[in-house]
Formats: structure tokens, sequence, C-alpha cells
């Protein structure tokens, strides 16, 4: 029976060939949208086990974060931004629940996540979010869950005004584009808690800020940060 699985796996394989979404040769036999080359090749931070790292220095004197991290570099044509845009703009949700769950199994082992009551997707705007058919910080925020057990409240911060692109924004504008665009849902379930807010890529750190300043008005509130990569300073 094992024989036949695997003839037929190689068959399909043949037929369907899987490719890796970061350098685009083919998977072979137990990889999943990444190959194993790509996978060892990702340029690491190791963040989340180290305390005052530039993740966390980025928000100093802004905004207050018990700690924060980002699990790659994001780089000019790297493997970790090929995937990204692959993930955000060719809609390929896979590579997302993937990425999600390698960084989350990290974070777990870590203990970065001990402490989490609560982990919060930065949100996008609901006509955004139909264009693209999907939130991809609710992705990976989901694939982290799953792999560490700690809920997802996807209406707990909400964005109630739309903005356009950060991508090509100079650092102080992208920080007026995103200046009160967030501001929490349910209070109640925030109150006395300590939260993760998830996102893809922090360049500037602005997004985030903004979503922590929204949040500064519940009492009792704690809010970490994680994101896929950071931009290299």
């Amino acid at each position: 029976m094992n024989f036949l699985v695997v003839f037929i796996d190689d068959l399909l394989s043949i037929l369907f060939p899987r490719v890796c979404h970061a350098c685009g040769d083919h998977l072979v036999r137990n990889e999943n949208i990444i190959c194993t080359a790509c996978h060892v090749a990702i340029p690491r931070t190791g963040f989340h086990r180290e305390r005052d790292n530039i993740v966390e220095k980025l928000f100093w004197g802004r905004c207050r974060i018990e700690k924060a991290a980002a699990w790659a570099w994001y780089t000019k044509g790297g493997r970790m931004t090929r995937l990204i845009y692959r993930f955000k703009y060719n809609g390929i949700k896979e590579i997302g629940s993937e990425l999600g769950r390698i960084y989350g199994i990290d974070l777990a082992e870590s203990g970065f996540l001990d402490d989490i009551d609560l982990i919060i997707p930065v949100p996008l705007h609901r006509g955004k979010e139909r264009k693209r058919g999907f939130n991809q910080s609710m992705v990976l925020a989901e694939a982290i869950a799953k792999v560490s057990g700690k809920p997802v409240n996807s209406g707990a911060l909400l964005r109630v005004s739309k903005t356009g692109t950060q991508t090509i924004r100079s650092r102080i504008e992208r920080w007026r584009n995103v200046e009160g665009i967030f501001e929490p849902g349910d209070s109640s379930a925030l109150e006395n808690r300590h939260i993760l807010i998830v996102d893809d890529v922090i360049t500037t750190g602005s997004t985030i800020d903004a979503c922590v300043t929204a949040l500064s008005v519940v009492p009792g509130i704690r809010v970490s940060v994680v994101s896929m990569a950071v931009a290299a300073m």
C-alpha cells in the first residue's frame, strides 16, 4: 500500500509538478511550498530570542511595546521578499499559512508566546480585503494560533478608514498615512490582557505604531508584536 501511495505521489509530481515559491525549483517528496535549500537560506533574525533587538528599538520613544520580533530579513530581491510578494499580490494564501506555521513553532518553542493571551492581526480596510480576497495578517495570525494554541480575535482592532499603499511612501509620509485609522473593537475583551499584534512586514513601524496607539486607551492592556519580516535597516 505504501509503495502505491509513493508511486501515485511521484506520478502526480511528474504530471503536475510542484515548485518552490521562493526560487521556482521543483519540490521533492516531503517538501511543501518552500524547498529545503530556500528554507535553510532564508535570512532569519533570531529576534524572538533576543531582547532589545532592532525591532523593539524601532518603537522606543514612540509607543509602549512589551517585546517585538520578526522572523526574517526583508531584502530587495531576496527569497523572503519573493515569498511575501507572491503571498500578498498573487493571492497564494498557502505561502502565508506555511510561513506562519514555521514561525509559530519557533515562537512557541522559544517561550515568546508563554504570557500572550490573545493574537490580533493588523486589520485591512474592508474594500481592500474584498479586492485581495483575504487579510494577509489574518492568515499569518491563524497559522501561528494553530500551532501555539493561542486564540485569535479579528474584531478586537478595527480599521476605520482606507489608506493608499505604504510601499512607495517616505518614512514621514507613512506615519501620516496611518494616523488615526485604527480603533479598538470590543475593548472589554482586551482589558488587562497581553495581546500579540501580527503583521507581514515591518518597514518604518508606522502601521504598528498606529495600532498600539489606538489600543492604548484600553485599561491594563499590554502589547507585543511579531512580523514575518523586517526591512534591513
